[in-house]
């Protein structure tokens, strides 16, 4: 059981966009984790066994939700240039050991708690090794350790040569195959499914192979029909036009990353009968592309091919989602930490990036990042907004992010399921904050 408490005093920021912040406000959270009330202060009565903190002139809201997450890295920058000879040796001499497998799932649970202490009190991992993922999610559950609230979603589901194919992808090359593939992971208990409908720019060997159409309609189709049977929504990992018109027509739930859009895909993200609900929504990672395709390749010690595809990658993505806020498609926000240059606590860069490059306002992003991202995920009925009933999942703050929405890079407490975080503390990567700063 956790510590009941009554947070008085705070500056209430629901989440929604619909609803204005109220100043002078009590949150009663009970033994269970929940939002028990919300009122002003002289109107509760707090209960004598409550915990009460005085958070005078701070700002409570939701917890952020990072819809696009992997765990296995913490965003330094990768090489991206081994060749296939060492990373087959890395992968089964290293990787895929006991030991190897312990380290991993250590810095993946590090890394998760780097999330949970910069805000992140829940997450979506789309694509992790060996089911460490699942491990993880359970041992949070089972209230062997404070994390954040995990969906994951096990390993890619990619055809032969596919992004991620072999070491991080199942690897299928039918409807048939895919529908196994789909069986395994759920099996193994994942919540969600990823596939990988194009290719990528991390394994890209020439320009424009990122986008390069992989998977059929007809494999699509198989993968989100078995899913949704059970109820289980699939993510697609798209970076062309085509590819997300692929994903699209089979009846995907989540286009990651996406790209520039027609009519026909347009209509299709906002009434898609073979979706799980009718329709598709967005999550763009804008942050994971915009390094390496504006930074000198002295920076980033990228090769002129990673930069070339991320660039291209990056300008198609970035006119998807004007496209997709121009015309009311669903949309998401996750940064795809672990990437190079997005590290596990600078969500709040995700959401300064859209800003700067759309008409989208402060109190848009957060209701986006909050409320919007629980109900693409299916979880708007326990978290995203602060309403009675609800996890307490919520974040402290000392200055009001909707005026500044960089007040989300330092949290001065954060509760999940009722589990307070009194000092959040987060060790910063140095190279990687230094060259973001440089680069807005």
């Amino acid at each position: 059981m956790n510590t009941a408490y009554a947070l008085k005093n705070v500056h209430l920021i629901h989440g929604d966009a619909s609803r204005n912040p109220q100043p002078n406000m009590t949150i009663l959270i009970n033994e269970q984790g929940l939002i028990e009330n919300i009122a002003q202060d002289q109107e509760l009565n707090i209960p004598s066994h409550y915990t009460t903190i005085d958070l005078t002139g701070k700002y409570v809201m939701p917890g952020l939700i990072n819809a696009h997450v992997h765990l296995f890295a913490d965003g330094k920058p990768l090489t991206l240039s081994v060749s296939e000879g060492l990373l087959d040796f890395a992968y089964h001499r290293i990787l895929n050991t006991r030991f190897g497998r312990n380290v991993l799932k250590k810095r993946m649970k590090r890394n998760a708690l780097t999330a949970l202490h910069a805000g992140v009190t829940t997450m979506r991992s789309v694509g992790e090794f060996f089911y460490t993922d699942v491990q993880l999610r359970d041992e949070i559950n089972r209230g062997e350790w404070v994390g954040p609230n995990l969906l994951v979603s096990g390993f890619f589901l990619s055809v032969t040569g596919g992004h991620g194919a072999p070491y991080l992808a199942l690897v299928g090359d039918s409807p048939w195959e895919m529908r196994k593939n789909v069986r395994i992971n759920v099996k193994n208990g994942v919540d969600w499914i990823k596939i990988c409908v194009t290719g990528g720019v991390t394994d890209a060997k020439m320009v424009g192979e990122a986008g390069r159409l992989q998977m059929t309609v007809d494999e699509v189709a198989a993968v989100c029909d078995e899913a949704h049977k059970i109820g289980m929504k699939v993510a697609a990992h798209v970076e062309s036009t085509e590819g997300v018109r692929v994903a699209l027509q089979g009846g995907v739930d989540t286009i990651e990353h996406g790209a520039e859009m027609d009519d026909e895909i347009i209509h299709l993200y906002k009434n898609n009968p073979k979706a799980l609900h009718g329709y598709t929504a967005l999550i763009p990672t804008l942050q994971a592309a915009y390094p390496s395709a504006s930074l000198d390749p002295s920076v980033t010690k990228l090769s002129a091919t990673v930069k070339e595809n991320s660039r291209l990658v990056y300008d198609s993505m970035l006119k998807g989602v004007k496209q997709a806020i121009d015309n009311g498609i669903t949309i998401g926000i996750g940064n795809d930490a672990a990437m190079s240059y997005v590290t596990h606590y600078d969500m709040w860069r995700e959401l300064d990036h859209y800003m700067r490059q759309t008409n989208l306002t402060n109190k848009d992003v957060i209701d986006m990042v909050t409320r919007n991202n629980a109900k693409i995920l299916g979880i708007d009925d326990v978290t995203g907004t602060l309403d009675i009933g609800k996890q307490a999942d919520l974040i402290v703050l000392d200055h009001n992010p909707l005026e500044q929405i960089e007040a989300l890079s330092n949290m001065s407490m954060v509760m999940v399921k009722g589990n307070l975080i009194q000092n959040p503390s987060v060790t910063h990567i140095k190279e990687v904050d230094e060259v973001l700063n440089a680069v807005w």
